[in-house]
């Protein structure tokens, strides 16, 4: 007899976002609108059905290392961690990448925690009754669960420092999409929180990176033992540029 998925929302929670937008798409009316209402029933159902999947799977060799990576993302703090040094060993080059990979979190934490959590008050999935293993266990945050904050601030630092360092900006892609997993592993997210959240924070990172593009190079004029003033073409790949 096939096991039947326990279903990880808490006693009395609402449904997923996409069931929200399925209702809300069902009360207008119209066979198009039916058909996307259906769709996004749909995929609120796939939403849940993997958070249980991920659940039950045993998996005693990544359980440990998995929460590790979950807390070591708490405040963005891998991602600062990665632009400090950055800015100390990368040079001219480096500074601006790590620079930019800060403004692209700042960006995205106010855009998901000020306004996308206040809007989708999606409530935290029940661990306990979707039988996530206890030694799995993070922290529980108090806010929202939709969007995942950690996917779209890993995503929006990766998109950032891939604009100079496109090779960087891909291996860190990979590792922000180790912490989205993790954040479902340790029982604290839904699949569909960490893919949105990822999508924000890719938006979110290459946006940040092009308006510093357009920003005018910054001149700083240096003295020579002569008296005489040089300019520099561009702060960032001054040795004294600031980080």
């Amino acid at each position: 007899m096939a096991r039947r998925a326990r279903d990880p929302r808490p006693a009395g929670a609402a449904g997923t976002v996409a069931e929200q937008l399925a209702e809300g798409l069902a009360g207008t009316g119209g066979p198009l609108r039916q058909h996307v209402a259906e769709g996004l029933r749909d995929l609120g159902a796939v939403d849940l059905a993997v958070y249980s999947a991920v659940a039950d799977t045993p998996t005693p060799s990544l359980d440990e290392p998995l929460r590790r990576l979950s807390n070591a993302a708490n405040n963005s703090g891998l991602w600062f961690a990665i632009a400090a040094a950055l800015a100390l060993a990368g040079g001219g080059a480096g500074r601006r990448a790590a620079l930019r990979g800060t403004l692209a979190i700042g960006a995205t934490s106010a855009l998901v925690n000020l306004a996308v959590k206040s809007i989708w008050a999606r409530q935290r999935p029940d661990r306990a009754g979707a039988g996530v293993p206890v030694w799995r266990n993070v922290r529980m945050p108090a806010s929202t669960s939709f969007p995942s904050g950690h996917a779209a601030s890993g995503f929006a630092f990766a998109a950032a420092i891939g604009r100079d360092q496109p090779w960087l900006g891909l291996a860190l892609r990979f590792l922000a999409a180790a912490v989205g997993y993790s954040r479902v592993h340790t029982g604290v997210h839904y699949p569909g929180d960490v893919v949105v959240g990822s999508l924000i924070g890719e938006g979110t990172g290459q946006a940040v990176a092009g308006l510093m593009d357009r920003l005018p190079p910054t001149r700083r004029a240096s003295r020579s033992g002569r008296g005489k003033r040089r300019e520099l073409p561009d702060a960032a790949d001054a040795e004294d540029a600031p980080g």
